[in-house]
């Protein structure tokens, strides 16, 4: 079966077009605070919207039927044609000059990463921020998922698209049509978006700062408009809480908010996942705060007496880091690889957990980790008892032996490739922590890592190949790898 091209460019057009819609977004912005680069956001969004109207129209003759390979066709170019036309901003206004640094920070968003190459970020123009935020808010629910959402014009194939882009296991329907399964995800997204914006900015922020951090949390990407990132409301506790709070929310499952806001939170506690990921961060957290605040005591020559705002300040500090690691956001209150060795490890490993499935997050996804140990600890009853079919669990229900092994062949090939990032990395100049780090970092979509990649730094430093190689592990992290990795099989391209 030969694959429908035509449709493949006639959505590469559609993509564009939002995409160009989004950069007149950030035109207004730019328009409203004078910060001199209106006209050339108009022109990169006049650009892009052209370029994708020639390729709907060159295509409208096409056959409105989409299938798996097209699928994933659609899928990961579309993520590189809005990363490439993404640049055009960055590029226009010579905010960021260099191709290779625009398109690394427009995936970085995209793929809502948010390592950035940007020494200089509160300097730039209001409208390039904002553009930034927009990147991450697009990517961060999808951007196949809005084109499904606005414009139904798949058909039964949208759920081909919707497959091979929901993050996590498998895409819980919430309406047997896909487009309403979108929409629902999309109104969800906006309400948290705008509830946030309103709560920073009662809580203190300005309007500009408020609606960026917002658009950057509900996406877990992790630009900021200042370059001490949250840091620079250390001062303004009530910021920090209300962001780890929308933080958690974007690192849950999407559809446990729908069962939420119809009232059916007893099905939102007796989810699994869910469970765990609070359970996971009420508990490293814990481990950080203890470790921190002894660590001050320690190092004092006199114990003192416990105070409860070095306690809180030490807290909030480490929910805010774990929360923002398990959930691949990467906003930054404090360098968590300046508290201790053992401290920089196990932020390390956090990188590799990742949020719920179904959220926006990153990562393995928790689902994944527990269905791993789940089995790993069947095997040894399945050892005393090898004629036994004992199937793993979940919700209660039974998992299929498909699904377990599809997670155990998705993290040995995570990990596969975790190493030879390093290698890469390592292969182009970086030192053994940044190497790890940045791969790590990359593939899990978390942003901050360690070494010269830490959560104070950015990858400015990294030579130009290593990159291109870092955009092509968050590309892999957040199509959880199968959806990339499957357009280089020759099978895949076989006619059948």
């Amino acid at each position: 079966m030969r694959v429908n091209y035509k449709i493949i460019f006639h959505l590469m057009g559609l993509l564009l077009v939002c995409n160009g819609g989004f950069m007149l977004l950030a035109t207004l912005v730019s328009y409203f605070y004078e910060d001199g680069v209106t006209f050339k956001l108009f022109l990169a969004g006049l650009v892009t919207i052209i370029a994708g109207a020639l390729f709907m129209l060159t295509t409208k003759d096409h056959k409105k039927e989409i299938k798996k390979r097209e699928g994933y066709i659609v899928v990961t170019f579309g993520w590189i044609f809005m990363s490439l036309s993404g640049t055009f901003p960055y590029l226009f206004t010579k905010t960021i000059p260099q191709f290779t640094n625009a398109f690394f920070e427009t995936m970085s968003g995209y793929t809502t990463t948010g390592a950035t190459i940007l020494e200089k970020i509160e300097g730039l123009p209001e409208g390039i921020l904002f553009w930034r935020s927009m990147t991450h808010w697009i990517g961060g629910m999808g951007i196949i998922v809005l084109a499904i959402a606005i414009l139904p014009l798949l058909g039964i194939g949208g759920m081909q698209l919707f497959a091979a882009e929901a993050p996590g296991p498998s895409a819980d329907k919430l309406h047997p049509r896909i487009t309403d399964t979108a929409k629902r995800l999309w109104l969800i997204y906006v309400g948290y978006t705008v509830a946030e914006t309103i709560l920073l900015q009662v809580a203190g922020m300005s309007f500009f700062d408020a609606i960026n951090h917002a658009l950057c949390t509900l996406s877990t990407g992790g630009f900021s408009t200042k370059d001490a990132s949250v840091a620079h409301w250390n001062g303004d506790p009530i910021i920090q809480y209300i962001i780890i709070f929308f933080m958690f929310l974007a690192g849950t499952n999407f559809v446990l908010s729908y069962f939420a806001f119809k009232g059916k939170i007893q099905k939102v506690l007796r989810d699994e996942e869910f469970r765990v990921y609070a359970i996971f961060i009420i508990i490293f957290t814990i481990i950080a705060t203890v470790i921190i605040y002894a660590q001050v005591n320690v190092t004092q020559s006199d114990y003192h007496p416990m105070v409860w705002g070095e306690l809180e300040s030490d807290f909030r500090h480490s929910l805010f880091s774990v929360v923002a690691v398990i959930t691949t956001t990467g906003f930054v209150t404090a360098d968590f690889t300046s508290w201790t060795t053992f401290l920089t490890i196990f932020f390390f490993g956090l990188m590799f957990l990742g949020g719920s499935a179904g959220s926006t997050s990153g990562g393995v996804k928790v689902v994944r980790h527990l269905l791993m140990i789940k089995n790993g600890l069947l095997e040894f009853k399945r050892t005393l008892h090898p004629r036994a079919i004992i199937p793993v669990r979940y919700n209660n229900r039974s998992v299929s032996e498909h699904i377990v092994y599809n997670i155990l062949g998705f993290f040995i090939l995570y990990m596969l490739l975790f190493i030879i990032g390093a290698l890469v990395l390592g292969f182009v100049g970086l030192d053994f922590e940044s190497a790890i780090g940045g791969a790590a970092s990359s593939l899990g979509n978390v942003g901050p890592a360690l070494g010269d990649l830490n959560p104070l730094e950015n990858y400015n430093s990294i030579h130009p190949f290593g990159k291109w190689w870092c955009t092509f592990l968050m590309l892999l992290g957040r199509l959880e790898l199968f959806t990339v990795l499957i357009l280089i099989t020759p099978f895949f391209w076989r006619n059948r």
